[in-house]
């Protein structure tokens, strides 16, 4: 199976919530009317989409009825897909220039975090690229056991200390280690916890000194990981987090599990950090770099449709 379809298999949940209730106010309405918006307003606003993002996406979508002069209720899906993608906005790709490069993966407790360090560091190995992991998330053993677990299922190397140990030190140890090996990419985890901010700061700040200082000139990234299940919850977050760490990218895990994928369109409007990566599933496969067009596609397009456009191209080859 292919990622299109395990990504359209797991957003089955926001799919038929939305998108299905959606096709059934297209079918009850003939005309676009004050109404029949009203409807998509609550359905959006139900999908975890927030307030706000919502009225700015219908007021959009007003705007493109009365310019377009669109009058079948069935043409407004096409343009609010191509509003939603552009509300979402395109997947930009992780800044890895230099060797090493260096990914500091962020987020609380239970969202995901260290199952997606072990599938991004897979997606790269099967990329071509020797990757590092340090498990600088030293306050719990679990989680250094867990980390284990994926980075042996990747087939990457993992750089660790006893539990307690010292983050930064466990981060100077692997960067020596990528050094050495000639890695390309070293990725960081780091302790999963927000309710104390002041000492995750101080450990985050800690943790990109001696980053700076062993490798000045590498390129750099810091994932956000969030869980679509929480829906605003992952926005507030978000908000959180910016706070204490210069976010360059976000990591959406278990989309799989909730009808609030919504959630996405709000987070990606209120904080303005492009989402990099999507996680639809429990294998190591399943997690890519986020692609805006494919994302909308397997929320909006109809079976019957996708079925028609492969007949389509088989017959054009």
């Amino acid at each position: 199976m292919g990622f299109f379809d395990k990504l359209k298999q797991g957003l089955a949940k926001t799919k038929n919530a939305v998108f299905g209730q959606i096709n059934e106010v297209v079918k009850n309405f003939r005309k676009v009317d004050e109404e029949f918006l009203e409807e998509l307003e609550e359905i959006m606003i139900c999908a975890d989409m927030g307030a706000a993002t919502t009225e700015k996406i219908l007021d959009e979508l007003r705007d493109r009825i009365k310019t377009d002069n669109i009058k079948n209720a069935e043409d407004v899906k096409d343009v609010l897909g191509e509003i939603l993608r552009a509300q979402v906005g395109e997947g930009e790709p992780l800044n890895l220039e230099t060797s090493p490069s260096v990914i500091l993966v962020i987020g609380v407790n239970g969202v995901g975090k260290t199952t997606s360090i072990g599938k991004i560091a897979n997606n790269l190995r099967k990329d071509g690229r020797k990757v590092i992991v340090a498990a600088a998330d030293t306050f719990r053993a679990a989680a250094i056991e867990q980390l284990a677990i994926w980075c042996d299922r990747a087939g990457v190397e993992l750089v660790r200390q006893n539990e307690g140990s010292d983050p930064a030190s466990v981060v100077y140890d692997a960067i020596a280690a990528a050094n050495k090996r000639r890695a390309d990419v070293l990725i960081i985890d780091t302790a999963g916890r927000l309710h104390n901010k002041s000492n995750l700061m101080d450990e985050l700040a800690k943790i990109n000194r001696i980053i700076s200082r062993e490798l000045p000139n590498a390129s750099r990234e810091t994932l956000l990981v969030l869980d679509a299940t929480t829906g605003q919850n992952a926005v507030m977050q978000a908000k959180k987090f910016q706070e204490t760490a210069d976010i360059t990218g976000l990591i959406l895990t278990k989309l799989d599990g909730t009808a609030k994928g919504g959630a996405i369109f709000s987070i990606k409007d209120e904080i303005n950090i492009p989402v990099k990566y999507i996680g639809v599933g429990e294998h190591i496969d399943d997690m890519q770099p986020f692609d805006a067009k494919m994302f909308i596609d397997a929320l909006m397009k109809e079976e019957e449709k996708k079925e028609s456009e492969e007949e389509n191209g088989e017959d054009e080859e």
